[in-house]
């Protein structure tokens, strides 16, 4: 079986699927993910919470946990920014993640506030993540998020400053989300030498995996995109029944064709 660390294959993306809850997790690798990411906004949302930081450190890995003991796959954890400000805040979280048995995770350089962590924190913080890391009982790839740019908190170039610092302080992946453009995101690969993941929401959702491919990039995630596809059909569906009368957005997947992959994704 390979890896997860192996699936990160430059040129050859992983796509991680990120899901929110058990069902969406064993339908998705019924339907051919070969790993899954949490998603810190799609299981807000299942909690009733809006995103960003409601939801703490034992929630987020306990609910990571729980997917993963339900999926015969690798699942890594998106942990925020690691739940505290501080370097051994990121540490412990990576930790607590590791002994949870998840196969890994990333954290962010932007609090839950939107503020972005000054570079020599950033970089503290990357550093202490990936110590613990490779302190864990088995192999586990922690993923270090530039989110500066999505956020508006800093410009590409401070990015790619902050991606090649946390290459050079022990991250095993890369991650800018919403980089701007297909040639920011092939400056962002060539500017490392690690495996960079791309984020699949908003305009991205038009580029197809072979696109990003030739980008070099190695991982692919579909972050909250999906959860909120999932809401969408219900916003739509609900707007029209309870605006007009109109039922037809209720039109959906056979309960039995559920009740099949729910059986086959179970791990």
């Amino acid at each position: 079986m390979t890896s997860f660390r192996d699936m990160h294959m430059p040129g050859d993306p992983l796509i991680l699927a990120n899901a929110w809850d058990l069902g969406s997790a064993r339908m998705l690798v019924a339907l051919g993910a070969r790993a899954i990411g949490t998603t810190s906004a799609g299981y807000a949302f299942t909690r009733g919470l809006p995103d960003a930081g409601t939801v703490g450190r034992t929630e987020a890995i306990a609910h990571a946990k729980d997917i993963a003991s339900h999926v015969a796959v690798p699942v890594s954890a998106d942990l925020e920014d690691g739940y505290g400000p501080e370097p051994g805040d990121c540490g412990d979280t990576v930790n607590e993640a590791a002994l949870a048995g998840l196969a890994g995770c990333c954290i962010e350089d932007v609090s839950p506030e939107g503020r972005a962590y000054d570079f020599a924190a950033a970089v503290a913080r990357v550093e202490a993540a990936a110590a613990a890391a490779r302190r864990a009982p088995h192999d586990f790839v922690f993923c270090a998020r530039a989110d500066g740019v999505l956020r508006g908190a800093y410009d590409l170039d401070e990015a790619i400053r902050r991606l090649r610092a946390f290459e050079e302080a022990g991250a095993d992946v890369l991650y800018c989300p919403m980089p701007g453009e297909m040639a920011d995101l092939e400056r962002i690969v060539a500017a490392v030498s690690i495996p960079v993941n791309a984020l699949v929401s908003g305009p991205w959702t038009r580029v197809t995996r072979d696109a990003f491919a030739r980008t070099g990039i190695a991982r692919i995630s579909l972050g909250s995109s999906l959860a909120r596809a999932t809401h969408r059909v219900i916003h739509d569906a609900a707007a029209s029944i309870f605006g007009d009368g109109d039922f037809t957005g209720l039109a959906g997947i056979a309960s039995s064709e559920v009740d099949d992959l729910l059986t086959k994704g179970a791990g």
